[in-house]
């Protein structure tokens, strides 16, 4: 897999860079120029932040907070930064002492090499930054020094630029940080240093006097040759799901084939309505010279169906005859329907013009549900309600005493 890794300096204008491409053997290529004169083809892309353009803070967050966005750790850091929250782009990193360890980077000049860089097709990216491609051991601090300034790793999550030094002085930020260290009990037992210029390594025993700590030269070392996996990544963008340019030429046909199928699918729809709509009109024109032809006095049909069953009971009654709509058929078809329920649990019966109310006590509701489901195979219509007149569907209306009522009607 080849990782390309580019250095961005936030405060400069994102034109030309340094880069190094490494290859699946490891060996580094290092170049610098313009960006459109970037490799292409790498599966990674590292861009690597200057040692002294990220800050790392300590605090303390909830739980929850740690996995936010960097828009919301800004407002944790604001005392700290002593800037804007929007102007600021926060990742948190992981713990150490029991304190939340934040990384703090300039949020719009991140931006302006990002939207540069996707400019020429680079939307995939990590943000790493160069003090932590430095190697690390616990209980060590690692210092990459060019002979007159460099950066400490003090921590898998901590990390500092140091101020200016000499070949017979270390620098003062060092000896600062170095004496906050002890202060805490987390003093190093040796720094170890890498030169990251040629001829630059100081007086070691110099050095080791003025800090009070043992101090090596570990060797050379250079961004641009740090292993591919060194370093804890500040944050990660996946890669933007993009059309391929040829792909829509390739999909046209598979597009007019769908748009084909859904234009006749669409017809076939219409047409299928507007059948069962005639059908639906037609039907209504039979029932109602039926219903004509049966009763040939009436003014208006509104109501074919409905009417005609009005008709039929009144000519039941004119001829001594029950309707089922009347009260003894259907207290006979409700009394059959309940009578697995207990004993006197029918507490009040009521009836007016073809509908009759129920109340019941308490019941469990698989036996309304039994109940309701036996009225309605009698050819009665039920409606549960809420003892106020409103149907309560699908479960069963409680009244407020608790009790159950329906509202039986003969369909």
């Amino acid at each position: 897999m080849r990782l390309l890794r580019i250095r961005c300096s936030l405060g400069e204008p994102p034109q030309r860079c340094e880069w190094a491409l490494i290859g699946a053997d490891r060996q580094s290529a290092p170049g610098e120029g313009r960006l459109a004169e970037l490799p292409r083809g790498a599966e990674r892309v590292q861009l690597v932040l200057p040692a002294a353009e990220v800050a790392i803070t300590r605090t303390r967050l909830p739980p929850a907070a740690r996995r936010r966005a960097g828009s919301v750790l800004a407002y944790a850091v604001e005392e700290e930064t002593l800037g804007q929250p929007e102007a600021n782009q926060v990742s948190w990193l992981g713990t150490a002492g029991g304190a939340d360890l934040l990384a703090v980077w300039d949020r719009q000049g991140l931006k302006r090499w990002v939207d540069a860089l996707g400019g020429i097709g680079i939307n995939a990216y990590e943000v790493h930054w160069e003090t932590f491609l430095l190697p690390w051991a616990a209980g060590e601090w690692s210092l990459a020094w060019n002979g007159r300034e460099g950066f400490v790793r003090s921590g898998e999550f901590e990390g500092a630029a140091t101020d200016c030094g000499d070949r017979e002085s270390p620098p003062m930020s060092l000896r600062l940080l170095l004496d906050e260290a002890r202060k805490s009990g987390a003093a190093p037992a040796s720094i170890a240093l890498y030169a990251a210029a040629p001829d630059c390594a100081p007086d070691m025993d110099a050095w080791q006097r003025a800090l009070g700590v043992s101090a090596w030269v570990a060797g050379q070392w250079d961004w641009r040759t740090a292993p591919a996996d060194a370093g804890v990544a500040l944050m990660q963008e996946r890669r933007r799901w993009r059309v391929a340019p040829g792909l829509l030429a390739r999909l046209r046909p598979a597009v007019w084939i769908a748009g084909a199928a859904l234009a006749i699918h669409a017809l076939a729809l219409a047409a299928d309505w507007t059948m069962l709509a005639g059908e639906q009109r037609q039907l209504r024109r039979q029932m109602e010279t039926r219903f004509r032809a049966a009763f040939p006095d009436a003014v208006a049909v509104v109501d074919p169906a409905l009417q005609m069953r009005r008709k039929l009971a009144e000519v039941r009654h004119g001829a001594g005859q029950p309707d089922s709509g009347d009260f003894l058929p259907m207290i006979d078809k409700v009394s059959a329907g309940m009578k697995e329920l207990p004993p006197g649990n029918l507490r009040v019966v009521s009836f007016e013009s073809g509908r009759m109310t129920l109340e019941l006590g308490m019941l469990d509701e698989t036996l309304v549900r039994r109940v309701v489901a036996r009225l309605v195979q009698s050819g009665l219509k039920v409606e549960v309600g809420s003892g106020k007149g409103g149907a309560v569907p699908p479960g069963p209306g409680r009244a407020g005493s608790g009790a159950v009522v329906m509202t039986v009607t003969a369909s």
